[in-house]
């Protein structure tokens, strides 16, 4: 039978040893993220919203994108979100904040560097493992941010470009 000293520093040993696993596990911090916040006109999206959405686009439409068309596809984005019905609206701000948050990136998206600095094929892995999820919320998860990427982008003048689209003279706006 223990004493109850052997139990308090057993006790103690074991919160030691969760605290240092805890520490070493900490996800990499995002001041990147932090950092670059141009998200004065949105309406709905944050700016690390806005980076999270700039940083998987190219990888989700698989092009190739300056910095203006991700801006215009976030700008979109956050239009069409704005339109939404506050229900539909509360839904895509928890996961935004999910994959906004370091933990949720680093645990449940498995990217570990901030979304403005990460690579391609770490992002890629993330959108392919949710599109190939077991669960259905984390597939869920997927469509939304891809309906929501690819209305955005098929919505933007920039995009006629890429796709070899010329729009009609009846459709052109005059300036």
């Amino acid at each position: 039978m223990k004493s109850r000293r052997q139990l308090l520093k057993t006790g103690l040993a074991g919160s030691l040893l969760l605290l240092g696993a805890g520490f070493l596990a900490r996800p990499e911090a995002d001041k990147a993220d932090k950092a670059e916040t141009p998200a004065s006109s949105l309406l709905f999206l944050h700016g690390g919203d806005s980076n999270l959405l700039a940083a998987i686009t190219p990888v989700m439409l698989g092009l190739s994108m300056d910095a203006a068309s991700r801006e215009s596809v976030v700008a979109g984005v956050d239009r069409a979100v704005s339109g939404l019905p506050m229900l539909v609206q509360g839904e895509v701000r928890q996961l935004l904040d999910l994959l906004g948050n370091r933990w949720g990136r680093r645990y449940l998206a498995g990217v570990k560097a901030p979304w403005a600095t990460a690579g391609n094929t770490e992002l890629a892995s993330f959108l392919e493992n949710w599109r190939q999820s077991r669960f259905t919320l984390l597939r869920s998860g997927y469509q939304a941010l891809h309906g929501l990427i690819n209305a955005a982008w098929y919505a933007s003048p920039q995009s006629f470009a890429a796709l070899g689209y010329d729009v009609p003279p009846q459709g052109k706006v005059l300036q």
